[in-house]
């Protein structure tokens, strides 16, 4: 079973730090769920092998210790976790970006453009990234809603037509990541994916200067 939390699109094989934290709340999420199941099942096995002791307990003080008390601690914990974590991804406590990428959407390809030399050049389906350093996607559309999604790297942001909006990755090793549109859009959304090619700096350099070619 944990070999499925594995993969090229699986937000739970982090390879940058936004992802490390969905992950990391996502582990969370469920050993908070655990932790509630065991104590339901502990009170389900104790009330019945010792029902007698606990008739006089009125059913209203039961549903209001092991439905709403017991709870709320760990769903009080998960919920700030999830906030603290959504402030580093999207809020104000995202890092300042060193590179701006723009992605384009439209059935059903991806489209991406740089700034090489003071020239826009562009990739489709292969969007270039440099290792170590926050990279901020523009997404927009020019036909209906999609939405821009690398599990391994980042979150996910609606490309809306007329609407741009925003979303940093940051990728820590060198790779080819999956990406995919992941709002359905139509009869080929299945086919529109693309791929991250994460690249030292360097490297990165050479990859816009051979596309302003």
């Amino acid at each position: 079973m944990l070999s499925g939390c594995q993969g090229d699109l699986s937000a739970l094989d982090p390879a940058g730090p936004s992802t490390a934290a969905f992950a990391k709340l996502w582990w969370a999420m469920l050993a908070g769920s655990v932790i509630i199941f065991a104590l339901v099942m502990v009170l389900l096995v104790t009330v019945l092998m010792a029902r007698g002791r606990f008739k006089s307990i009125d059913p209203k003080r039961w549903i209001v210790l092991g439905g709403i008390i017991m709870p709320i601690p760990i769903l009080i914990a998960l919920l700030g976790h999830a906030f603290y974590h959504g402030e580093r991804m999207f809020g104000a406590n995202t890092p300042r970006p060193a590179v701006t990428i723009s992605a384009t959407s439209r059935m059903w390809s991806w489209e991406f453009a740089y700034q090489a030399d003071g020239r826009r050049v562009v990739s489709r389906d292969l969007l270039h990234i440099p290792v170590g350093l926050p990279v901020k996607i523009d997404t927009t559309s020019v036909d209906v809603i999609h939405s821009f999604w690398v599990p391994r790297l980042g979150g996910k942001i609606d490309s809306i037509p007329g609407q741009v909006n925003t979303i940093t990755l940051l990728a820590d090793i060198e790779g080819t990541f999956g990406g995919v549109c992941s709002e359905y859009c139509g009869e080929g959304h299945a086919g529109m994916n693309f791929r991250v090619q994460a690249h030292n700096e360097t490297d990165f350099e050479n990859v816009l200067r051979k596309l302003a070619q």
